[in-house]
């Protein structure tokens, strides 16, 4: 029903069923690892009304113990989600479903990704921890970017040395090194102020 993604990694389809609406992944080695992605496999969808909490488990540096935290959700009309893991700290844990689960016996390198079948309703009224949210990217900047990438490529693709160059009365050419200059100077705005381009 769920699959779990995380990069570098072969893609997990075997999620434990540890109840009829609880489901658990296991992430060794999670120190080195910064997203995790959540997803619906499309062979079972969620029954109506219904959608799944995605929850992170880590060992608690200071107690040991298991510590939950609500990453997010899923639905069938929002299949899948990136979350972002590297930055959670231990002892911000809340209620969580799964109980007192046998994480107790895992190694401390080893972390849990679970996900609750829950009412729509009772997800709409969860609080995820702030710092998993995956910072969402304009979608016209995101264009922008990837637009100014293929022409300075394209137009690199033509550039020959000078003594390469023959004659051409009816061309005009440009130095490759002014079009770098321009996109570096670009790159170097957008970081410093990603909204310059809406003024």
């Amino acid at each position: 029903m769920f699959g779990c993604l995380v990069a570098g990694r072969l893609v997990q389809t075997d999620a434990v069923q540890v109840s009829p609406d609880k489901f658990v992944f296991t992430l060794p080695d999670y120190e080195s690892v910064n997203h995790v992605v959540v997803f619906m496999l499309g062979t079972v969808p969620f029954p109506a009304g219904t959608g799944g909490a995605v929850y992170f488990s880590f060992p608690d540096p200071a107690s040991g113990g298991p510590v939950w935290q609500l990453l997010g959700f899923i639905t069938n009309e929002k299949p899948s989600a990136i979350f972002k893991i590297s930055g959670l700290r231990g002892g911000e844990g809340g209620a969580h479903p799964f109980g007192m689960m046998a994480a107790s016996s895992l190694s401390p390198s080893v972390a849990q990704v679970g996900v609750s079948v829950e009412a729509l309703d009772q997800l709409a009224q969860q609080i995820p921890v702030s710092s998993a949210a995956v910072a969402t990217v304009d979608s016209f900047l995101l264009f922008t970017q990837k637009m100014l990438d293929s022409l300075y490529n394209f137009a690199a693709s033509f550039a020959v040395s000078q003594a390469q160059m023959a004659p051409n009365p009816s061309e005009t050419f440009v130095p490759s090194g002014c079009l770098l200059k321009w996109y570096e100077n670009f790159q170097r705005r957008m970081s410093q102020n990603p909204n310059f381009w809406k003024n």
